[in-house]
């Protein structure tokens, strides 16, 4: 039994068949319009997310630095780290509000694919999804329901993807949590052995049972979040230099998956 994409194909490249008849009429969307996905894993992992900032800011600055007699000390770190996780936070507010290239819905239309003056031989592909035109590296998010340009991955934490326009965010997102993540743990390496040679009652305004608590979680936490975000920093630095954002195969495999030709001109 044969295959039937080439058929397909002969029934795409008439000028009947350019038109989407399932599609909705494209709409025309402002570029300034604040973007958010409303997903609620999303929005929970975003939450989660800040709440965890807070919380590493809430033991650095009651537990630790507060408590401590040195003044220097307390002032260098705590502008540190307080300007550390205030970056982390903006850019996490900016890669999640940020819309991260999103294809306009709706553009797959017989006067769209004219008006682009396709040269021969060339191919364009449709979505049947969201009913767009893909430019080359765009990829369908089935979260937020539309063709991202340059779609690296669709993250949870930022509750949006990382595509072409907030990659950026994204990384120096990864970099920020990163370096609090080594800083609030060199600063509990430091508190810990500061207590043990000292008075546990007088190291911290809190009881030592809960400053214990409180510093095993923020170590917990500074150790998970360094080793993820140095690695997703490490990954999204090597795709901005190779440019890439997925693998060939990956890509060939998510285009044969997603894509349906519509138009080659001959």
């Amino acid at each position: 039994m044969r295959s039937p994409v080439p058929r397909f194909r002969d029934v795409e490249r008439q000028a009947g068949g350019l038109q989407p008849v399932q599609c909705l009429p494209p709409c025309h969307e402002r570029q300034n319009n604040m973007w958010f996905i409303r997903d609620a894993c999303g929005i929970v992992c975003a939450i989660i997310t800040w709440f965890l900032v807070f919380f590493a800011e809430f033991v650095v600055l009651f537990v630790m630095l507060i408590p401590s007699k040195n003044l220097t000390y307390s002032l260098v770190n705590g502008t540190l780290f307080n300007s550390l996780a205030f970056l982390a936070l903006a850019s996490h507010f900016r890669a999640m509000c940020t819309d991260p290239g999103a294809v306009p819905k709706g553009n797959a239309t017989k006067e769209y694919i004219e008006s682009l003056q396709l040269k021969p031989g060339q191919v364009v592909y449709k979505c049947p999804k969201c009913c767009s035109i893909k430019p080359d590296r765009a990829h369908h998010c089935s979260v937020c329901k539309r063709c991202i340009r340059k779609m690296d991955h669709h993250c949870p934490w930022v509750n949006n993807c990382v595509g072409e326009n907030n990659q950026k965010y994204f990384v120096l997102f990864t970099m920020y949590i990163c370096l609090i993540s080594l800083h609030a743990l060199v600063m509990v390496v430091f508190h810990f052995l500061y207590c043990f040679e000292d008075d546990w009652t007088k190291c911290s305004s809190f009881s030592p049972p809960a400053t214990v608590i409180l510093l095993i979680l923020l170590c917990f936490e500074g150790l998970l979040f360094l080793i993820f975000t140095s690695v997703m920093f490490g990954t999204q630095v090597h795709s901005i230099c190779t440019d890439e954002t997925i693998s060939p195969l990956e890509c060939e495999g998510m285009l044969h998956a997603s894509c349906v030709l519509i138009c080659s001109v001959k």
